[in-house]
């Protein structure tokens, strides 16, 4: 039988477990299926801007990354399940997320955009899109805005656990339209073949309560240390020039910088 001394040690590691593992691995929580932001090679390496912050910030850190998938809309169930320390899933900073988890500082921002028929005349507003089909990703910021300020107004808002299937959707006629991070829309789905005759309509939509205050790792509740060892990466790799080089690699010419 276990001494009370045993088991009491054994509790203190358990209770310790993301702060030792944050010390030596890094384990980050993803949904590989958002280029340019995170997606998986031909090869089935992962790829992308977040993959390369996320290994130099834990460089800068001096930590081991690690990475663990799974769908968007389980990114927050599971960090707070422990599944993994952080998520790095180009996941905006809201009022609504900060309510279950924890953010860094925010690391980057990007417009969020309609994408329809280049001759469809649609625009980014509930008059426009009224009874229209507008596809949007399970679990986003886009389809927060959407079935706020279009639903109510006669809008089918339409969400896909893939926005590989919105742009299917979309091709295929049973959509009207996507809203999209910008960098997503233009290298997952406009510059591909699929997507000539589709393009960007309209001004980028805007509420900064829905839409937040930029992109950020996401972290459980209390984990101060780790915030303070990852805000302080995230400061390094900002001097270094890092994010405006990843952002110019995939997004071109977009400004990342968070207002």
């Amino acid at each position: 039988m276990k001494s009370l001394k045993t088991l009491i040690a054994a509790g203190c590691l358990l209770a310790a477990g993301s702060t030792l593992a944050a010390e030596n691995t890094l384990r980050f929580g993803l949904e590989a299926l958002y280029p340019p932001f995170e997606s998986k090679s031909a090869s089935g390496q992962l790829v992308g801007f977040d993959i390369d912050l996320g290994n130099a910030v834990c460089a800068a850190a001096q930590l081991k990354c690690s990475w663990v998938e799974t769908s968007f809309d389980s990114l927050i169930p599971a960090l707070k399940a422990r599944k993994f320390d952080a998520i790095n899933s180009a996941m905006n900073v809201t009022d609504q997320r900060r309510q279950a988890i924890d953010f860094t500082d925010s690391i980057y921002q990007v417009p969020n955009r309609l994408i329809a028929k280049a001759d469809s005349g649609l625009l980014p507003n509930a008059t426009s899109l009224a009874g229209k089909h507008v596809g949007v990703l399970q679990g986003s910021i886009q389809e927060t805005y959407a079935k706020a300020h279009w639903a109510p107004q006669g809008v089918d808002v339409v969400s896909y656990q893939d926005q590989n299937q919105a742009y299917l959707d979309l091709t295929a006629g049973r959509l009207d339209a996507t809203l999209v991070m910008a960098p997503s829309g233009q290298s997952g789905f406009l510059a591909h073949p699929d997507g000539k005759g589709f393009a960007f309509v309209g001004d980028a939509v805007s509420d900064d309560k829905i839409l937040g205050e930029g992109i950020a790792f996401g972290l459980r509740k209390g984990d101060e240390a780790l915030k303070k060892k990852l805000n302080e990466a995230i400061v390094k790799v900002k001097q270094q020039g890092t994010v405006s080089e990843l952002a110019k690699k995939y997004f071109g010419d977009i400004d990342v910088t968070v207002k």
